[in-house]
């Protein structure tokens, strides 16, 4: 019987991206293949739910939006087991991954967030394809390169900065500093940037 290490299931508004605001059931998965110093997830820990279960539990909410996120998604071999009856079912599906690893194509909206902090894991690009981009802001001299790099590699309809939270604070000035730096010279196609809204709004 199939298992997912889930780390929680609840129903909220999205928070970040071109999607903020929307209605949507987050399924997030435990385990990943990063460990950023920021992460605000502890994907160490969780529950296991059979496919039934959890399929039983998104029901419960109203929403008819599904994100799945992590840890890291991409991860859990078993995932297409869950897509396709909640395709079946009618739910409009995002994912929200670091890229590392290959979507899965009965994914309807890909947010990839490709961390800096591991640049040299991006050296093969597995998902060259996204909806949107979202890269955490660090201010380190190859910042710039990478998002380059990442926008060139990647092929999205949006790219967004987002600022890095470290113990409640967040580099919001450094990060504004760098969306400037990146846009410069651009009449279109600028990256935009990305705020956690449902961390100031109090919400999951």
């Amino acid at each position: 019987m199939t298992e997912f290490r889930i780390v929680e299931i609840f129903e909220s508004l999205q928070g970040e991206g071109y999607n903020t605001g929307m209605p949507a059931i987050f399924i997030r998965f435990a385990g990943c293949n990063l460990n950023c110093v920021w992460c605000d997830t502890n994907f160490r820990q969780y529950t296991r739910f059979t496919l039934e279960q959890l399929l039983t539990k998104v029901k419960q909410y109203t929403s008819k939006n599904i994100i799945i996120t992590g840890g890291e998604p991409t991860m859990v071999k078993a995932l297409p087991e869950l897509l396709l009856p909640l395709k079946q079912a009618g739910y409009y599906i995002a994912i929200e991954s670091n890229g590392l690893g290959k979507v899965d194509p009965l994914i309807d909206y890909i947010a990839l967030s490709p961390k800096f902090c591991y640049q040299a894991r991006y050296q093969k690009i597995a998902q060259p394809t996204a909806s949107e981009v979202r890269i955490v802001a660090e201010n380190h001299a190859d910042f710039l390169p990478f998002c380059q790099y990442i926008e060139q590699n990647i092929q999205a309809k949006r790219y967004y900065l987002s600022p890095c939270e470290k113990k409640g604070e967040f580099n919001m000035f450094e990060t504004i500093e760098l969306l400037g730096k990146i846009n410069q010279n651009r009449n279109n196609n600028k990256w935009l940037l990305s705020i956690q809204t449902h961390k100031f709004a109090n919400i999951e």
